[in-house]
């Protein structure tokens, strides 16, 4: 309602600065001594009463155009001085004639009107979903774009752990600027070797025909899918490059290398998520044995089960930091400082730094108790080997004992 309250005193204040301070040519009628007005004094009043509402002002008490006639000025809303009235035309169109110009300082001001509003955006356009998977620990990037070449968009950096595909086709802009993906047919699919993949500007009943043209070439498929959504709103007339919002992110355009920067954190992200919740795994198993140990005061686990889950932590930290690539800036931000801000951005706001210390914390507990396990089935297997030899040696005092006697039996008979 607000937005239409705004429009309709736009529209009004533009029409009477027209009416008011358009440069009209003089009439030398003979008729201009008749000085009557197709606009009433009440129709006068009731406009100027509007635009004080429009303009956020108070109305004044009195009638603000309480007569108009010859040689008389008027306060148009406190604002400026507006011309006396000469004449009027004799064919009683409606038009009126100044006797001087109007002064460039007193000139009406209209209602500003700022297309970067929130509230106030003349062209909406539809935002485009971006959808981030990981449901496999690894991918053939190779086999992928052997059989998917015609969508395949050759890359622009030396990062070789993923690949972008296109598919559909861009609609042109009307003005002319170029290709907008926001609300086209076209979609962009960013798969990753390590696992993740991201889909920009595909519908839901879509995903599923995407997801499919991976899992012919994934390898270690997960039991469970992991998901993470994100929004991205093109703005051509966005004051700045970038502007953050909640859940979203509003950019000048998206091109394929904001689609390739947005796409590299957002398949890290939902990568790390699932190795979060692997580590997560670990230390709950590691909380039962302690508890265990608190209770009965030892534990029962196989050496075998221990080195599983000794590998099973630093193949995590290992997939963590070299196959997802944590820590490597992105050579498209290195290059321009607009994706390098998006770049910082999103990793600020999906919090990978702080993800990755609270990963690397757990990690180190597990690793504790790992250590500390080893060191209990180490002494373990030292009492072993301790009685072991005990036993042993006791074997070999009684065989001697027993060749000690025999051998004195026969000597005695």
């Amino acid at each position: 309602m607000d937005k239409l309250w705004r429009l309709a005193a736009h529209s009004i204040h533009s029409h009477l600065k027209s009416i008011f301070l358009s440069p009209l040519k003089p009439s030398f009628s003979s008729s201009s001594s008749s000085s009557s007005s197709s606009f009433s004094p009440r129709t006068l009043t009731t406009l100027s009463l509007f635009l004080c509402h429009s303009r956020h002002l108070s109305p004044p008490k009195t009638p603000i155009f309480p007569q108009i006639s010859d040689s008389t000025s008027f306060n148009f809303c406190n604002l400026a001085v507006v011309r006396c009235f000469s004449s009027v035309s004799p064919l009683g169109a409606n038009t009126f004639e100044w006797n001087e110009p109007i002064s460039s300082s007193v000139a009406l001001e209209p209602t500003s009107f700022s297309e970067n509003d929130d509230d106030g955006d003349v062209d909406p356009r539809p935002y485009i979903p971006v959808r981030a998977f990981f449901f496999s620990t690894s991918v053939d990037l190779k086999s992928l774009v052997d059989q998917n070449k015609s969508n395949f968009i050759p890359p622009s950096s030396r990062m070789t752990n993923y690949v972008v595909l296109k598919f559909g086709n861009l609609k042109p802009e009307p003005n002319g600027m170029g290709a907008s993906l926001s609300g086209s047919d076209c979609g962009y699919m960013v798969v990753f070797q390590y696992g993740s993949i991201v889909l920009f500007n595909v519908r839901d009943h879509e995903v599923d025909g995407y997801l499919k043209i991976v899992e012919r070439h994934a390898s270690g498929l997960l039991p469970e899918m992991r998901k993470d959504e994100f929004e991205v709103r093109e703005k051509p007339n966005l004051s700045t490059w970038m502007q953050a919002g909640l859940d979203h992110i509003i950019l000048q355009y998206l091109n394929i290398d904001g689609i390739r920067t947005i796409g590299s954190v957002l398949g890290q992200s939902i990568a790390l998520d699932y190795y979060v919740r692997q580590v997560d795994g670990m230390v709950a198993e590691f909380t039962d044995i302690n508890r265990a140990m608190e209770k009965t005061g030892t534990f029962t686990m196989e050496r075998k089960k221990l080195f599983q889950l000794v590998g099973k932590a630093n193949s995590n930290l290992a997939d963590v930091i070299l196959k997802l690539g944590l820590f490597e800036r992105s050579d498209i931000a290195w290059k321009d400082a607009k994706y390098a801000q998006i770049w910082e951005y999103l990793r600020d706001e999906f919090e990978l730094t702080q993800r990755f210390a609270s990963l690397d914390f757990k990690l180190k507990f597990v690793e504790h108790n790992i250590r500390f396990l080893q060191e209990i089935l180490q002494n373990r297997k030292s009492d072993f080997l301790e009685w072991l030899i005990i036993i042993l040696i006791g074997a070999e005092i009684l065989i001697s004992v027993y060749d000690i006697a025999h051998n004195s039996a026969i000597a005695s008979l």
